[in-house]
């Protein structure tokens, strides 16, 4: 890839990975109830997802998804039905949040398995990066899938960076917050509000 390309490819991915979404809503969400371990472990797992979604495109497997209003419809409703999952379990949550700091390695894994879940849930961004990477891809560098995975791998470390800085900065919002026992159960129902919102929309979402 051209220097020239490079550059143009991440700036466009540093634009669309900042702009509001649910990934980035869901990292914002987990670091603030959690504290900024939880929120990390979370990026870490919607951007390993990102990697399924590159290969899957890579190997022309999303374009099953794009031409299969099945396959669309079974991949959305089963990512609706876990956020709506998740929505239930902040609300069973209550008013009990872990303290800064105590999230335990367990957790840490769990939360790390539900952002992967939620990234490799959502068709819409096997969608997106089948459509997004082949404009970066040069036909004279060689093979198409490799260059296709190596652009996801880049995209992935772009989010990485940006979601971890989101995650610690939205942890020391939690800290704060997590400081007054009292907004405990407001902020578990925002949290419920926040995963169900976004299920409903992925279920209401098209092609």
């Amino acid at each position: 890839m051209e220097a020239s390309n490079a550059i143009y490819f991440i700036t466009a991915s540093m634009a669309l990975t900042i702009a509001p979404g649910p990934d980035i809503i869901f990292v914002i969400t987990q670091s603030i109830s959690q504290g900024k371990k939880a929120g990390i472990a979370t990026a870490l797992g919607l951007c390993s997802g990102i990697l399924v979604h590159t290969t899957a495109a890579a190997l022309g497997i999303s374009a099953i998804l794009h031409q299969s209003a099945i396959a669309f419809q079974i991949l959305k409703y089963a990512g609706a039905i876990y956020l709506l999952f998740l929505a239930w379990k902040a609300l069973k949550e209550g008013e009990h949040l872990l303290p800064t700091g105590s999230v335990r390695q367990y957790n840490l894994l769990t939360l790390y398995k539900r952002g992967i879940l939620m990234n490799i849930l959502n068709p819409k961004v096997s969608l997106f990066f089948l459509a997004f990477l082949p404009q970066f891809v040069t036909p004279k560098a060689g093979d198409f899938a490799l260059q296709m995975i190596l652009l996801g791998l880049l995209f992935m470390l772009q989010a990485v960076a940006i979601f971890t800085t989101i995650a610690i900065f939205s942890g020391s919002i939690g800290k704060k917050l997590l400081g007054k026992p009292k907004l405990a159960k407001y902020i578990n129902l925002t949290k419920a509000a926040i995963f169900a919102f976004i299920g409903v929309n992925l279920a209401f979402t098209s092609r």
